[in-house]
């Protein structure tokens, strides 16, 4: 299978997380919470990258479909629990969080089976917004109370959109539910 411009981005993405966990967890160069930083921001704007090159070249792929979420979810999941393994964020948060993305990749499953494409949803997409940069902004773990308190904010409003976002796909979607 010849591969395009987007599959090739969600791939590197997924190649990213390992250099991304090491930097983050294994303090061997100084200021490694950077490098993780910017290894995480350059995985996150390939998502971004490979979406909009696919539908605009119309490269829209079944295996696109398939490992662009699967490739996000390893990002944030594998963020979020090195934001637990380093004590930057409570693990009951990341279950919560983690959970959302397991019902929802199940629900979308259920769907698929019956026939229905559930489209990401714009409290989806702000979810993920929100994530992303409370996971910057956790791991940069500036020792400055302005910045603490941005941190804790944007904790909570991540959660809120993932609990949100979460009843939102199950409302939108109940006649799934039903099948």
């Amino acid at each position: 299978m010849k591969m395009n411009l987007p599959n090739k981005l969600t791939i590197l993405r997924v190649l990213l997380i390992p250099f991304f966990v090491f930097f983050l967890l294994v303090p061997v160069v100084p200021y490694n919470n950077y490098i993780a930083v910017g290894i995480f921001i350059i995985a996150s704007l390939t998502d971004l990258a490979d979406g909009k090159i696919a539908r605009k070249y119309n490269l829209v792929t079944n295996f696109g479909k398939f490992m662009d979420p699967l490739a996000d979810k390893l990002l944030v999941c594998a963020a979020l629990i090195c934001l637990v393994a380093t004590g930057q964020l409570a693990a009951w948060i990341v279950i919560v969080i983690i959970s959302r993305e397991f019902i929802i990749s199940g629900f979308r499953l259920v769907a698929v089976d019956n026939g229905v494409v559930i489209a990401a949803s714009y409290w989806g997409k702000w979810k993920t917004t929100f994530q992303m940069i409370m996971i910057i902004v956790l791991i940069l773990n500036i020792q400055n109370a302005y910045f603490e308190l941005l941190g804790v904010i944007l904790t909570w409003i991540a959660l809120a959109l993932t609990i949100i976002s979460l009843f939102d796909y199950l409302f939108k979607n109940k006649a799934v539910l039903k099948e």
